[in-house]
């Protein structure tokens, strides 16, 4: 389910403020203005923080339909107010799980029903030391429509995108045309899009204004093979930054929100495509949520290997591929395996402050 940031990220408040307001069966201007009141106030909480888990992940057909493609820790404080966003790879490897983070979910879901939500709270918390009070999870279908139903999105492009890697769903297996024989001769192959090019697509975005619909969108925030910087985990968790912002400033907008067909075309997405562990009765509480942060500040914590050209630090290593891993290419923390020290400490930081320092590369 792919959200704010995929799936992510990317929904939050507007679909949780959404789903109570559809939940009551019409749409009263009474509620429209507890959602878009600037004075009302929330319920105060221990912290005054929520922690939303963000999972975005393929869902129906495609090939791992429960593997998170998108993994955003959001962090909302009620007394700015201001959301952070940390985005975590998906190839982040967790002891605890003996595989990458991104198999949490899908493990847990596997075990029993529910059980996907549960793991992955706990996996994602193990990594950021924050505790977690929700999770949302939203499937690629749910993602392209609700960005259809809003009329696309403008996204300004900062760098042209080329890539020659983006996957074809459905054809994750496809053999493109090569006969048995061929197959176990490829099977080898170094390079997988010259050994099964119908596999892949090629994408490009031109610097600029880009005018994106549903399909468009969901490419924009997964490409990870573009070359240059845009190919890095750095330069995606951008672009579902620009996302986020994006879908909130339009979902916000009174020219969507105060749509009924909208609202309604809302809730059969939700329906169908988001699962969460969130309570019928806390909706009530998202809504005033909503209100207060229409115009909120979004930060992003950034959670990947650096840049050695910028002498911009990292937090993550990529160890030798072998057995102690499943001999996966997997990430790790540059601190030592399962010692998410730094990275708690960095997020805590975020928290209070604009600028805080990571360390040039170890």
């Amino acid at each position: 389910m792919l959200f704010k940031k995929t799936l992510i990220s990317f929904f939050l408040i507007v679909t949780l403020s959404l789903q109570f307001v559809i939940s009551g069966g019409s749409i009263s201007p009474i509620l429209y203005q507890l959602i878009f009141n600037k004075n009302i106030e929330l319920k105060s909480t221990e912290y005054e923080r929520i922690n939303v888990l963000l999972l975005g992940i393929a869902g129906g057909s495609h090939e791992g339909p429960n593997l998170s493609d998108t993994i955003i820790f959001a962090s909302i404080d009620l007394s700015d107010p201001k959301i952070t966003l940390v985005s975590i790879p998906r190839d982040l490897w967790l002891s605890d799980l003996d595989a990458k983070i991104n198999t949490a979910y899908a493990s847990g879901e596997a075990r029993k029903e529910g059980g996907g939500l549960i793991l992955a709270k706990s996996a994602v918390s193990k990594i950021t030391g924050q505790p977690i009070d929700y999770t949302v999870v939203i499937d690629f279908s749910g993602f392209v429509e609700a960005v259809d139903l809003m009329g696309g999105l403008d996204i300004e492009v900062e760098k042209d995108i080329d890539d020659f890697e983006y996957p074809v769903a459905g054809r994750e297996d496809d053999p493109c045309g090569n006969s048995p024989e061929e197959l176990e001769a490829l099977a080898t192959a170094s390079s997988q899009l010259e050994a099964f090019p119908c596999r892949y697509e090629h994408l490009y975005f031109d610097k600029g204004l880009n005018q994106m619909d549903g399909e468009t969108t969901l490419k924009f925030v997964r490409t990870r093979h573009a070359t240059g910087n845009e190919g890095t985990d750095f330069a995606r968790s951008q672009r579902q930054e620009k996302v986020i912002r994006a879908f909130m400033n339009k979902a916000f907008s009174l020219g969507v929100l105060a749509n009924p067909a909208k609202i309604i075309g809302f809730r059969g997405i939700i329906d169908e495509n988001i699962n969460t562990d969130i309570e019928q009765n806390e909706f009530d509480d998202f809504i005033k949520l909503a209100g207060k942060f229409k115009n909120a500040k979004i930060q992003s914590v950034i959670i990947d290997v650096g840049d050695k050209d910028t002498k911009r630090g990292g937090f993550l290593t990529n160890p030798p591929i072998t057995s102690e891993y499943n001999y996966q290419w997997v990430l790790i923390p540059r601190t030592g395996k399962n010692n998410f020290s730094e990275i708690q400490e960095f997020i805590r930081c975020r928290f209070v402050q604009v600028e805080c320092i990571v360390s040039e590369i170890l």
